[in-house]
């Protein structure tokens, strides 16, 4: 028998959480889709905002910029150059308070020398550097200074490697810093001639893994700290004035100058320089806090502070290629903590479960919503311009004859020769024991049907219909706002038709220079033309095609416009665009109309806006046809067609 162990639980995701949920998410696309945007441009903002409880993209960046504004409050930069000038005034202090007591000429020699000294903190140390300290406080206090220096450069450069400074005066310990910094040389020119030095860095941490308290496990981990280090001191010295960066730059020369080490770490830099280009290495940061930060705490800083400017870049997604696979994992753990890691996951998580999950497509740049999640977006839109009518159930007919590939009657009747409804067993079998027990026969053995027991069920006859809607995609259904209430129109009808009456055919076709048929996928995306043209001739002649393919079907013919036609194909099949129409324009989109009045299709036009040219010419093509005009405002729009569409397909009118 399997034994479990149960524990408190420490951080990271909620075991006990519910799945992702897809279906929420595909209907966040569609609200956004619905309005207007684009399948990526409501994928980014469903990301942005986040989803089943987790933090978008948006949440997770403002968070980064409160912990970026927390760092610029949180001290200044000056801090070890405070600090060192604390130090030297208190050993010239100390140095006073012990000359004073004393009568001799060579106690007023020294006074006289300790006024000489230079204001600048620089010159001041380099000047007092031979100086005979009488008070041995201020002597301690004096040498505090170089120590001090090295602590902090090298704490700058290599975290927490104050270990290694301990007794740097004594050779043994300086030789040791002063080989880890050649070796650590070799490795990094050996990596920038191309060869591999997996091995070279399990030797070298082997070595001298003391100074890497750390413990990077490879030689890119190794090689990313020490540079974003190495960059952050660098724009740390950028962001002082040009006085304190020559005093603090002199310092440190001869803070190191003892040592020997400043040519090994001036080579350091060169390295990390040119094998991590890409990081921010020169520009100055406003850090403005009340205390001074010594130069561990002020690089450690502006390190964070330009993992958050990247950081921010890449969770703002605002750049050409943007994806989600750009957001530096470890810098989130860094500046935001575990949780975040977690939602960010769970946004990545989103695309591959919408795809995994049936309702998102890819390929490429490419991203596709599936039939699953198309039909999903239209059973919303038609919810919303549909809403105000009670829901059909499926199947939901007006004809009341029996026949086949309908729904059932409640009615059945003898089997005839050829007959293809259903066949009701219960009645069948009933029928069988009738006549065995009439013969005189008895249950208790097998019952032998003949064709005369069979019985069918009786089914309504389905009206079949052959819809096509047309959709104006002039540039102008955007200019008069027209253009997204035509978009969930269409989303609300070809929803309608494909899941209410699954026997009608349905094609959208829309139409501006040139007029195309839309793929079911194609819809949620949509977009209005950017050229000029209403080539609504094109446009008959593609449904004109549609409805030859279901001659037997009842013609459904829909058509949504701002404009009359202002486009036609020549004979050629070139695209032609005039303004006023051209009269060739106007002459062969009425021939097109003329050709579906002799096959028995009325049209139904939908006027936006108020064009009197417009609405003449609907009228006139109305009486032409023998179909209507409805002047339909953009919210009224989809219930007007999906109306119109169910009163056409119940008026069982059939092509001539």
């Amino acid at each position: 028998m399997s034994r479990y162990r149960y524990g408190a639980w420490n951080d990271g995701p909620d075991p006990l959480a519910a799945p992702f949920d897809g279906a929420a998410a595909v209907d966040g696309l569609a609200e956004r889709i619905i309005e207007g945007q684009s399948v990526r441009e409501a994928l980014r903002d469903l990301l942005r905002e986040g989803v089943d409880g987790r933090r978008g993209l948006d949440e997770l960046r403002r968070q980064a910029r409160k912990r970026r504004r927390q760092l610029e409050k949180s001290g200044r930069l000056d801090g070890t150059l405070s600090d060192i000038r604390d130090l030297l005034d208190k050993a010239l202090e100390l140095e006073r308070s012990a000359l004073f007591p004393d009568p001799s000429d060579d106690a007023r020699f020294r006074e006289s020398m300790l006024d000489m000294v230079a204001d600048d903190t620089a010159r001041a140390v380099r000047e007092l550097r031979e100086y005979d300290w009488r008070s041995p406080e201020a002597r301690e206090a004096f040498e505090q200074i170089n120590e001090r220096l090295r602590r902090d450069v090298l704490d700058s450069q290599f975290r927490d490697i104050s270990k290694a400074l301990e007794g740097a005066d004594d050779p043994a310990a300086a030789a040791a810093l002063k080989n880890m910094l050649a070796d650590l040389n070799q490795l990094m020119a050996k990596h920038r001639r191309g060869d591999d030095v997996t091995d070279d860095f399990s030797d070298f941490m082997s070595k001298h893994g003391e100074f890497f308290p750390d413990n990077p496990e490879s030689f890119e981990e190794l090689l990313d700290e020490l540079a974003r280090r190495a960059a952050a001191t660098q724009r740390m010295l950028d962001s002082l004035t040009p006085e304190q960066r020559q005093q603090l730059g002199e310092l440190m020369d001869q803070a190191f100058s003892d040592l020997d080490l400043a040519a090994q770490m001036a080579e350091l830099g060169d390295n990390l320089r040119a094998l991590r280009p890409d990081l921010a290495w020169n520009g100055a940061v406003r850090m403005d806090g009340e205390q001074g930060l010594p130069m561990p705490d002020a690089t450690s800083a502006i390190a964070e502070l330009a993992d958050l400017e990247a950081l921010e870049q890449q969770l703002g997604q605002g750049y050409a290629g943007a994806s989600l696979d750009d957001v530096d994992e470890e810098a989130v753990r860094r500046a935001l903590g575990r949780r975040a890691v977690d939602d960010l996951e769970q946004l990545r998580a989103i695309e591959r479960e919408l795809e995994r999950q049936g309702f998102l497509t890819q390929g490429g740049e490419r991203v596709e919503l599936s039939a699953k999640a198309v039909r999903r977006i239209g059973r919303m839109a038609l919810k919303q311009v549909f809403g105000n009518l009670q829901p059909l159930g499926r199947g939901n007919h007006d004809v009341a004859s029996t026949g086949v590939q309908g729904d059932l009657t409640g009615t059945t009747r003898q089997w005839q020769f050829g007959d293809e409804e259903p066949i009701d067993v219960v009645r069948t079998l009933g029928n069988a024991v009738t006549r065995h027990l009439s013969a005189g026969g008895s249950l208790d053995g097998r019952i032998a049907l003949t064709p005369d027991d069979f019985e069918i069920s009786e089914t309504e006859t389905r009206t079949r219909a052959a819809v096509v809607l047309l959709v104006d995609q002039s540039f102008s259904m955007v200019v008069n706002d027209t253009w997204r209430d035509a978009k969930i129109t269409a989303l609300a009808l070809h929803s309608l038709v494909t899941t209410t009456f699954p026997l009608d055919a349905i094609e959208v076709i829309a139409f501006a220079n040139l007029a195309r048929v839309i793929a079911p996928h194609e819809l949620p995306d949509l977009e209005a033309s950017t050229i000029q043209g209403t080539n609504l001739q094109h446009a008959l002649m593609l449904a004109s095609r549609f409805l030859d393919r279901h001659h037997d079907a009842e013609p459904v013919l829909l058509v949504v416009t701002d404009g009359e036609p202002t486009a036609h194909l020549d004979r050629e099949g070139q695209w032609w665009f005039d303004w006023p129409p051209a009269p060739e324009t106007l002459t062969l989109t009425i021939a097109e109309i003329d050709r579906l009045t002799q096959h028995g299709v009325p049209i139904s036009w939908f006027q936006l806006g108020d064009d009197p040219r417009l609405e003449e010419f609907l009228d006139q093509m109305a009486k032409r046809n023998g179909g209507r005009v409805l002047a339909a405002t953009g919210d009224r729009l989809g219930n007007y067609v999906v109306s119109d569409y169910l009163r056409q397909r119940s008026g069982r009118r059939r092509r001539a």
